[in-house]
């Protein structure tokens, strides 16, 4: 995988302001007055879970080695690229869960009508189009980034060596 969803939880406050974009992008008019109005209403695929002060929104981490597309009867979960996110045809997905089961973060879902998988998939149409996820781009606090995992490694790195700096100052 080549960008990831990072998420700066130190930064997140809890507004999920990330699901509702996210529902959005996923109704069948893009639009918040319009996916209010749609029979069935759009599904998000990010949840927001509160930890203490902060919220945590979690997500498909589009496993490299992914547990729902190696259970999956059908084929429904594949990827189209080794480095493209994990994607769900729903016109395949027999809605046999195995893939809510086998998934060790737990963020799986299934469609309204209960027959098919729904999951994150990284917003592709806007991805491809150069265009960072929906929920990433509502983040008001930016504590959702769409990054290259090297460089968000890297700059994980440089915060921890600035705080053991910090920290060898006060001493």
């Amino acid at each position: 995988m080549s960008k990831v969803i990072a998420c700066r939880v130190e930064r997140c406050v809890g507004c999920r302001s990330c699901e509702i974009a996210c529902a959005v992008e996923h109704s069948a008019s893009k639009t918040l007055r319009g996916a209010v109005r749609e029979s069935p209403r759009p599904q998000r695929r990010v949840s927001v879970e509160m930890a203490g002060a902060h919220g945590l929104p979690i997500q498909c981490r589009q496993c490299e080695d992914a547990p729902c597309v190696a259970v999956c009867p059908t084929g429904a979960l594949h990827r189209e690229t080794d480095l493209g996110p994990v994607l769900v045809e729903s016109e395949y997905c027999i809605g046999c869960r195995m893939c809510m089961l086998v998934c060790p973060f737990g963020v799986m879902g299934l469609s309204r009508d209960g027959k098919a998988a729904v999951k994150c998939d990284q917003c592709i149409e806007r991805t491809s189009a150069g265009q960072d996820p929906a929920c990433v781009s509502a983040c008001p606090t930016g504590a959702l980034q769409y990054v290259e995992m090297d460089d968000y490694l890297r700059q994980r790195r440089k915060a921890a060596v600035e705080v053991l700096q910090g920290q060898k100052e006060q001493a």
